[in-house]
């Protein structure tokens, strides 16, 4: 029981590193957008307004509908905006039109969620600088380049790995939540008053008698809740229980304090709308504060980062992206992944987007929108999930997800008026992406296509072979097929150039299903196809690492042994010819075949050893 315990406590306190720094440090901009452009004006009302907001934004959205209800949805304990794609696609497999619906709806989520890994990083870091600004006007100029430094080190460490300041996320975010709670609950003591903005009727007060005004606020008021998405994302790292025991104890209460607290001070001195944040603390601790914010800012990208590697590695495993080169940081956590691509590509883009906008405030206006779609399409996918996964009836189904519906589509609305503002940059980015996946999953389709209308049967073909064998030399030939059943071109150049067959062959077909784990014991499936050759079926799931020498192990005592030694993996590296025709566009055909040739290799995405791999050329035409 203490054992027990004692993983809860920390669980819990990962949890907080991981989950909540994105949310927790949308106090450093959230509040202040609202009032720092001056089309709402200070005043009781208005700031109750606003607060009521705030609160109930938390409580529906995070509370309600992301703890309560999208938590459930779990796909075999992992969340995420891919499970739960590979989650509702299998609950309508049997409607392919819907499927296909929901499937470019999920993969426009993933583009989207790429895009908020640009601006989080951004906005968060130049937030947290921007309070030199309080300490000395005089560091205005240095916001920008000691923001960029930051971000620059930040992506230089990925390589090394997350394993050694890892530790230290959960308590330095722990400190972050209780010094803003501090900060909050001193000034709700002074101004107690505002905690009547817990009622919902100041917000719909606010509503009704500023219609324009409200639908433009709920923009900035939607900024509290960007980082929800982690709670259902990271819930296979954490669990679910440790996920909410840290919601409803330490980080709900600490930000609504803190919202709450930067309410009361714009009350009492309408002047600290420039930035509430910061004046909340008194003068002797805002360098501190500063340094706080900074790094609860940086462990908060750090979190983002290391999910749009485990997001990258996800859907290249759904087939949505080529291969790219993944090296793992850490011996005992496999969970812990660094892809350069990914990371160079991310770098890039914070900075653009850190020179192009310039500060915090800038940036507000491209945030939000792409945060605002995700949950629109997790909301969507997850009445799919209840409605034909859980078998829940249609009126039942609507109900728990109309609601959280209509109140995404609203805030989604509110961020579409910013979309000339900066909204673009993240559709933009998100739209690029999403060339590039469904590129990429229509070309494998054309290929697949191409390679079973050229294919030969592979029972047919061995019954020919060895009506005349050819010389059999000592060893184990595994050949890679992409179809069961179908002969390798690698076998076929083999037997053309070489002219000889090994004693045991393995026609092996790697299989990535929509779950993110399948267990050692269906790994893998064997069958004879005589005179010593096998056919082999490895399936593994999207978090899977693929390891196929490990795999082919478990070959072991059940009619065909494979000595490490003596086998050797027999790959064709097929090279697309873009042609014009039925398939793709002209251009879209040369995109493919680009990121096919920039592919990195099966070998080393199967962890195949380097000194015992032949791989063998052929030409397709799409």
């Amino acid at each position: 029981m203490a054992t027990s315990r004692s993983s809860l406590r920390a669980l819990t306190l990962g949890a907080i590193g991981v989950v909540y720094g994105d949310i927790g440090t949308s106090v450093l901009y959230a509040f202040k957008e609202v009032f720092v452009s001056g089309h709402v004006p200070i005043n009781e009302g208005n700031v109750l307004g606003v607060l009521s907001l705030f609160f109930w934004a938390l409580t529906i959205i995070v509370s309600l509908k992301y703890v309560v209800l999208i938590m459930r949805a779990d796909n075999h304990g992992e969340g995420g905006l891919m499970a739960l794609l590979a989650l509702a696609s299998m609950s309508i497999k049997d409607r392919p039109k819907l499927r296909g619906i929901l499937t470019v709806l999920g993969v426009f989520g993933v583009a989207l969620f790429f895009g908020d890994g640009v601006i989080t990083p951004a906005i968060s870091v130049l937030s947290a600088v921007e309070g030199l600004e309080i300490v000395t006007p005089a560091a205005k100029q240095l916001v920008v380049p000691i923001s960029l430094v930051v971000l620059l080190l930040l992506f230089i460490v990925q390589r090394r790995g997350t394993g050694d300041i890892g530790k230290f996320f959960g308590p330095v975010t722990l400190v972050w939540f209780v010094t803003i709670g501090i900060f909050g609950a001193i000034e709700v003591a002074a101004n107690p008053m505002v905690l009547a903005a817990l009622s919902p009727l100041y917000a719909l007060r606010f509503i009704v008698n500023h219609v324009g005004m409200a639908f433009i606020t709920l923009g900035a008021v939607f900024l509290c809740l960007t980082g929800a998405e982690a709670l259902y994302a990271d819930m296979g790292h954490f669990g679910k229980t440790p996920i909410r025991i840290a919601w409803f104890c330490l980080v709900l209460p600490s930000l609504v304090l803190n919202y709450f607290g930067q309410g009361a001070l714009v009350l009492a001195n309408p002047k600290a709308a420039a930035n509430p944040f910061f004046l909340l603390a008194p003068a002797w601790a805002l360098v501190p504060l500063v340094a706080l914010a900074t790094a609860a800012t940086v462990i908060a990208s750090q979190a983002l980062i290391s999910g749009a590697f485990s997001a990258t590695k996800q859907t290249i495993q759904l087939g949505y992206l080529p291969r790219l080169t993944i090296l793992h940081t850490s011996a005992r956590d496999t969970g812990q992944i660094y892809i350069p691509v990914v990371n160079w590509f991310l770098l890039v883009g914070v900075v653009f987007a850190v020179g192009l906008f310039g500060s915090s405030t800038a940036l507000a206006a491209a945030y939000g929108i792409s945060v605002s779609l995700v949950m629109i399409i997790t909301t969507m996918m997850t009445f799919f999930v209840l409605r034909y996964g859980w078998t829940y009836r249609l009126s039942v189904s609507l109900a728990a997800t109309g609601f959280f519906l209509v109140i995404d589509s609203v805030f989604f609305a509110s961020n579409s008026v910013k979309i000339l503002q900066g909204g673009w940059f993240p559709l933009v980015m998100a739209g690029g992406l999403y060339l590039v996946m469904s590129t990429w999953k229509q070309g494998r389709r054309l290929m697949k296509r191409k390679l079973m209308i050229d294919s030969i049967d592979l029972n047919s073909f061995l019954e020919a072979v060895f009506v005349s064998p050819p010389v059999r030399v000592p060893g184990t030939a595994v050949f890679l097929t992409a179809d069961t059943g179908t002969v390798p071109n690698a076998l076929l150049h083999n037997l053309k150039h070489n002219k000889v067959l090994h004693e045991t062959n393995l026609f092996v077909t790697v299989v990535n299903h929509e779950v993110p784990w399948i267990g050692i014991d269906k790994r893998l499936f064997i069958e004879s196809l005589g005179h010593d050759c096998w056919s082999v079926i490895v399936n593994y799931g999207f978090k899977n690492d693929p390891d196929l020498p490990k795999a082919l192990q478990s070959i072991k005592g059940r009619g065909c042994d494979v000595d490490p030694m003596t086998t050797s993996y027999f790959l064709s590296r097929d090279m697309v010819v873009p042609t014009i025709g039925s398939g793709m566009a002209l251009w879209r055909e040369k995109l493919f075949a680009q990121m096919h040739l920039n592919a990195s290799g099966a070998a080393g995405f199967l962890n195949l050893p380097s000194n015992a791999v032949v791989e063998l050329g052929s030409k397709i035409e799409i």
